[in-house]
């Protein structure tokens, strides 16, 4: 028999449990836990949950994710103005920057190609990473998508689209395994993958 708690109660653990990993017993724990804590706390959480959807938007030139358009990355005058690293995701960013941090400029797809999904090159950023190619003064374009099927067909599709222009282009070496997920990998593979990049 279900246990069914006051309105604002129940209401909060069904929203909790729309989170990925969350139960309804986890749900429940936390929501008790919020319960019984601070105004001060619920008050700075409530605001960060706002923040986030309010202040949150993408960089209008490498499309991390940033609160300052363009993002700090991209108006970094130490990185390399040469080279731009192409990854799928934001976290996937993250892990490579820990790996160089403060060296590279950034392109993030959102995405990757995945006919099976419905999602083909137009509906990542791969027409913006053109632009940008032919807009900065960008030698190098490397490709650090995962070694995936996904991931290796959007390296190679670049790769080709890429070719007519006046680029260098490589792929993150082996030391990734394949099949396996960027944000997982420890940073001294990453660093290793990286130094030892080759063209693709």
């Amino acid at each position: 028999m279900s246990v069914f708690y006051p309105a604002p109660i129940e209401r909060l653990i069904e929203n909790l449990t729309k989170l990925p990993g969350i139960g309804r017993k986890t749900a429940t724990r936390l929501s008790f836990f919020l319960l019984n804590a601070k105004d001060s706390y619920i008050t700075e959480l409530a605001t960060s949950l706002v923040d986030i959807k309010e202040k949150i938007r993408l960089c209008s030139i490498c499309f991390n994710i940033t609160d300052t358009d363009p993002c700090e990355i991209c108006i970094d005058a130490r990185r390399s103005r040469s080279t731009v690293c192409v990854v799928e995701e934001s976290s996937h960013m993250m892990v490579i920057e820990s790996s160089y941090p403060g060296y590279f400029r950034y392109h993030i797809l959102h995405g990757v190609i995945n006919p099976i999904e419905g999602i083909g090159p137009d509906e990542i950023r791969i027409k913006e990473l053109q632009e940008r190619i032919e807009k900065e003064d960008i030698k190098e374009v490397i490709i650090a998508t995962n070694p995936n099927i996904e991931g290796n067909t959007t390296a190679h599709y670049i790769g080709e689209i890429l070719k007519p222009l006046d680029v260098r282009i490589t792929r993150i070496a082996s030391g990734v395994p394949v099949g396996g997920d960027i944000v997982y990998i420890d940073s001294l593979t990453i660093k290793s993958s990286l130094d030892n990049r080759k063209n693709l």
